[in-house]
Parts: C-alpha cells; structure tokens; sequence
C-alpha cells in the first residue's frame, strides 16, 4: 500500500510576498553588519559629547542626541526602502534623475551658507545635505541605464552616455561647494562601469582625459581653501597651526591609542576637544585613540564583512540592475573608507569625505540605509541564484 502524503501548497500572492516568499530571503547578516556598525557611530558621538557637556548626553542639541534620533530615522527609511518594490524604482528613474537634479539646486538656493558652503537645508530643526542623498539616487539611475546595456558597454557611446548622465548633478554638488561628494560621484561611476563589463581600454582613455583636465578643474572651480586642504597633507608640519593642525593633532590621536586604546571617553586629545570636527571628519582619530588598534581592526572587519554581503546579494542578483545596485553601494562605501582613514593618517588629501555609519551625520546615515533597503528589497522579491 502506497503511503499518502499531504503537502501544503506553496504560498502564493499576498501571502507570498508578506509571509514566505519574500521576507524569507531578507539578508539578516547584511542588517546586522550595518547596525553593529551604526552602533559604534553612536558610541564615537556619545564619547564626543561627553568631552563637549560632561556626562549630561541625552541632553537636548546634543551629538549623542541628535545621533539618536537620526539613528530612528535611518531605521525607519531602512525599513521602508525594503518594504517598497525595487522595480519601480526601475520605472521611474528618470523622474527620479530629475528630482535630484532638484534637490540639488534647492540646496544652491536654499542651503545655509558659512561663506564657504551652501549645503545644508534644515528639516524640522535638522540639519540635512541633499548631496548625500544625491549618492543613492545617482546609483538607482546609473544601474538603470547600465543595466538596460547589458553586454553593450565594450562601446566608447555608451561610456560616455553614462558619464553624462552624472556630470550635471556632479557639478551641482562641486558648485555648493562639496569636493568629497564630488569625488564619490566619480568613484561610484568608475566602479559601477567596471562591473557593468565596461571596455578597459576606454575606461582608461576617459581617465587619461580626466587627468589631462586637472590643472582647469584646479585653476578655474577649487577654491583656495580647497586647495590648501588637499595640499597641506604633503607636509602638515611647515603650518603645524594652521592648515597642518588638523591632521598633526589627529596622528597624535591615532599613535596615543596603542594596542588597546585610552577606553571609551578617555582620549586626551577628544576629550580635551583638541581636534577640529572630531565628530565627523576626523571621527577615525577618536577611535583609535580611545579603542586603540584592536578597535580598528574590529571596524574593518565589519566594513569588510558588510561589503562581502553587498556584492554577495549583487552577484546573486537574476537581474542586471541589482548587480549594478550592489556595485554603486560597494564602490561608494569602499572609497569613503579608503579616503577617510587615508585622510586621517596623513596618506590622503583631506577632503571632508565622511566615514559610512562612524561620522555623526543625518544624511549619510539615512542614504547609506536607504541604499541598504533598496538592496534588500531586490533581494527579496526575486528567486536567488544558486551561490
């Protein structure tokens, strides 16, 4: 006699995207990596605020404070990034391309200026840079237009349309005037063509161009502040109280730290308040001198971890925009990590490029898990690949 068997019919529908389908391919190591990180971004703003007011952090204004609530708000749009179907993403790009656009020219009219900067734009009493959010959106709409040429970027045309989709946003955010960004723009497109199968030999002409309009971009769009700052690295110690203080008192912070480091809020350099914008772009300073080099070492083996699982859901993706999605994340993440703690050590120019979850700031935090939940939502909503 034969035995009967009941077996429940796969889901399907709703129930499928809600209860089994999609949320079983949710990439729980992809959040983790990120929150574990994120995590230790406020433990660096807590030690900041401590050397700022004493012990009172959860005072109201404060770094801590503030990083908290842009830590719920980073959730939230985490959250609702994964929630949203990434294909109309797809769909609107274009609308999205123009909303960018927009935001950045906003931010040219609007933004608070220091004389040197008209970048931010208050939300509701935040501060907010629409620049940061620009990453995210450049990377939906360059994996649109990369992916519809799948196979067909061995042509110099389809290079260069690629390059001219990113030069008018790329000059709005030089125009604020915001260097690092700009930067990551370029470093988001090279990494993105090289994934999408880009010819090797155009992409190295592009980049013999680009080295060939250098001295215009420095004579004709650097400001001289700008150029002071991407100099001064070479040799901090000729002005050791002006251009060369930042990165001389950041070294000093590093070397401090040794093995283990001077324990959480207990650096003598942070919290004496010695180091200009300890809380974002010399963040790395402050924790290698108070974790010391096991601190770092644990950073970087998040970062690396976290990067793995971009281009693992990447790879794994059936189609081509989540690859080219993957791709734009990793290249961005990887090159603001390299810059920074570059930067910090003296091995880079200092160009205000932030380090991804460390550096106290809303909007890369918030963009950074936007384009997490853009990547989780391609995950989930289409069959894996076998791996």
């Amino acid at each position: 006699m034969g035995v009967l068997r009941v077996e429940r019919d796969a889901p399907t529908g709703i129930a499928a995207r809600v209860g089994g389908v999609a949320w079983r391919d949710f990439d729980l190591q992809l959040f983790v990596y990120a929150a574990l990180l994120a995590t230790l971004g406020l433990t660096m703003a807590y030690s900041n605020t401590t050397a700022q007011l004493g012990a009172d952090a959860l005072q109201g204004g404060t770094t801590f404070g503030r990083g908290l609530v842009w830590a719920v708000v980073a959730l939230v749009a985490f959250a609702t990034a994964t929630a949203f179907d990434y294909t109309w993403l797809k769909t609107f790009s274009w609308l999205i391309y123009l909303v960018n656009l927009g935001l950045l020219a906003a931010s040219l009219v609007l933004g608070s200026s220091d004389a040197v900067s008209a970048r931010w734009v208050s939300i509701f009493g935040l501060q907010f840079q629409f620049s940061e959010i620009a990453k995210i959106l450049m990377i939906v709409v360059l994996a649109r237009y990369l992916a519809d040429r799948d196979r067909r970027l061995d042509s110099l045309p389809a290079i260069v349309g690629a390059c001219l989709i990113v030069i008018p946003p790329w000059v709005l955010v030089l125009l604020q005037p915001d260097l690092g960004t700009s930067l990551v723009f370029i470093a988001v497109l090279v990494g993105m063509l090289f994934m999408a199968g880009a010819s090797l030999r155009w992409l190295g002409a592009l980049a013999v161009a680009t080295f060939a309009a250098m001295p215009l971009v420095w004579t004709y769009l650097l400001h001289d502040y700008q150029k002071e700052r991407l100099t001064s690295f070479l040799d901090p110690a000729k002005d050791p109280l002006g251009a060369g203080f930042q990165l001389l008192t950041a070294q000093k912070a590093v070397t401090s730290g040794g093995f283990l480091g001077a324990g959480l809020a207990n650096g003598p350099q942070s919290q004496a308040n010695l180091l200009p914008v300890q809380s974002t772009d010399f963040v790395f300073a402050i924790l290698a001198e108070e974790l010391g080099f096991v601190g770092c070492v644990v950073v970087f083996l998040l970062f690396a971890a976290l990067l793995w699982r971009i281009l693992t859901i990447a790879w794994r993706s059936r189609d081509p925009f989540g690859l080219m999605v993957g791709a734009g994340l990793a290249s961005m993440i990887l090159f603001q990590i390299v810059v920074n703690v570059g930067m910090v050590l003296g091995l880079m120019p200092i160009t205000g490029i932030p380090l991804p979850f460390i550096t106290h700031g809303g909007a890369s935090l918030v963009s950074i898990a936007i384009g997490l939940g853009v990547l989780q939502s391609i995950a989930m909503r289409q069959q894996r690949a076998e791996w």
